[in-house]
């Protein structure tokens, strides 16, 4: 996302906008450690994340990417399932995507962290994130 508009991913070992760190939403707490082994089989172990849930909907991207590695973890989250990546590789977000897919893992939304959206409360990316998607399905559709 740029500005608030889609953009596709490339492949290169560019790294993403901000500091490593995924922002995980939507995970139920016995969900979170198979989670965690997607991420070690996407190579990506080293890589902190923040589990996200209802009481973060109006905290900003930044400010929930700032918190310790592993926060919120063991809470579940009714939040719509989202991946939000910050400072990792293009190619390691295709890889970690990839990963996702083959492991059968429940559908996610994915974003990855822009100079516009780290200033976003998390609720409005995931509305922003669920309307891009109706939008796509919509589009495919047709």
């Amino acid at each position: 996302m740029t500005n608030g508009t889609f953009e596709k991913v490339q492949h290169s070992d560019s790294r993403m906008y901000g500091s490593p760190k995924l922002l995980l939403c939507g995970f139920s707490a016995p969900a979170q450690p198979k989670f965690m082994a997607v991420l070690k089989m996407a190579g990506l172990q080293d890589v902190g994340v923040v589990w996200a849930n209802e009481e973060d909907g109006q905290e900003t991207l930044a400010a929930l990417l700032s918190l310790p590695d592993g926060s919120g973890a063991g809470r579940g989250s009714a939040l719509s399932r989202a991946i939000i990546v910050s400072g990792i590789t293009q190619n390691q977000l295709h890889g970690l995507m990839t990963v996702c897919r083959k492991s059968g893992m429940q559908q996610s939304l994915w974003a990855a962290l822009t100079p516009t959206s780290e200033t976003w409360p998390l609720d409005q990316l995931l509305s922003e994130l669920q309307a891009e998607r109706k939008a796509l399905s919509a589009r495919k559709n047709k």
